[in-house]
């Protein structure tokens, strides 16, 4: 895959706890200038609108852990929305997905993929995860008429594997996210069947790629 088949397929990631909104405008020129998409913090997203009209925004809802409750996670999706946000990466309750709680996690998930007319996709953090656990996840993504099923939020020890990108795409699109940071790994996700890398080093992977 050439750099120009693979621009777009990358959301350009600026999700640090530190990120400045300089950081922000460095991240969404680099995405502008590549072709990329933009992954950003929800507080930026008005600016980021504004600045790069250009650039598809994602932003994320219940950011890093997922345990906030459906209401907020709900306000916070729809704001994001309303700010400008093109696509939303929201993290799911691992914490009632491991006692069980399946219908509790796709309700959450269904009430906001109801409330905004943006695709949504759901962060399922598998270094969390046993397989059987992501296979319920997924399930309940897709139950919810979520877009997509992403890999990780960046944040735990292991990010995407191409073991997880390949069972979860057996349920729906795949964005793997986590720990890709250059264009083989990039490539290796693409192949178990991911349909977009998370990356807080998109310009390193499409250096790397074929011109």
């Amino acid at each position: 895959m050439n750099r120009s088949e693979l621009a777009p397929l990358i959301d350009h990631t600026v999700l640090g706890p530190e990120t400045t909104p300089a950081d922000v405008r460095d991240g969404l020129d680099a995405a502008r200038r590549h072709g990329m998409n933009a992954c950003i913090p929800p507080y930026a997203v008005e600016e980021a609108a504004a600045y790069a009209p250009d650039v598809t925004l994602a932003t994320v809802v219940g950011f890093p852990h997922g345990q906030n409750t459906r209401e907020t996670k709900r306000r916070e999706g729809v704001t994001a929305w309303q700010a400008g946000a093109d696509e939303l990466d929201v993290v799911i309750n691992v914490g009632r997905l491991r006692a069980g709680e399946d219908d509790a996690v796709r309700a959450e998930l269904e009430e906001l993929v109801a409330a905004v007319p943006i695709p949504v996709k759901a962060i399922l953090e598998t270094a969390l995860l046993s397989d059987a656990e992501k296979r319920r996840a997924c399930e309940a993504a897709a139950a919810a008429g979520a877009a997509m099923v992403k890999t990780s939020t960046g944040f735990e020890a292991s990010g995407a594997r191409t073991d997880d990108v390949a069972l979860m795409s057996e349920y729906l699109p795949v964005k793997a996210s986590g720990g890709i940071g250059s264009y083989d790994e990039a490539a290796a996700m693409l192949e178990a069947g991911a349909e977009r890398i998370g990356a807080s080093s998109g310009v390193a992977i499409l250096e790397g790629a074929p011109e």
